[in-house]
């Protein structure tokens, strides 16, 4: 699968830390629903996510895919239990990335929260 950052220069690249939580709960999506998986942030008009092992991408469909930000990188060799964060780097490739980062975050939460919730009640 080629990897779409490739084709986008980040205006900004920044050192961020990933909490725990967050990590874990796209770890275990991808690995219990789809890798990769990408669905609408249904609260935040026009952006989409695509998670992957090495990335997690937002994009803006209502601008032709265009890269909003992106999480790369992650530091697991530093990582010494599954309670700890994870650094990474958030790469922006948009003037207002900065703006919407947390509340990415908080839907993509909620979003895998109630996702993985209904896979478990199928199983």
């Amino acid at each position: 699968m080629p990897n779409p950052l490739d084709d986008h220069q980040a205006s900004h690249t920044l050192h961020k830390v990933i909490t725990a939580e967050d990590y874990n709960r796209v770890r275990l999506a991808l690995r219990r629903i789809s890798n990769p998986l990408q669905f609408e942030l249904t609260s935040m008009k026009c952006l989409e996510i695509i998670l992957t092992d090495q990335y997690w991408l937002c994009i803006d469909n209502c601008a032709d895919d265009r890269p909003i930000m992106a999480w790369t990188d992650f530091q697991l060799s530093d990582r010494s239990a599954l309670h700890t964060p994870v650094s990474c780097r958030l790469r922006l490739y948009h003037v207002h990335a900065g703006l919407v980062m947390g509340e990415v975050l908080e839907v993509l939460g909620h979003i895998l929260s109630e996702k993985l919730e209904s896979v478990k009640e199928s199983e």
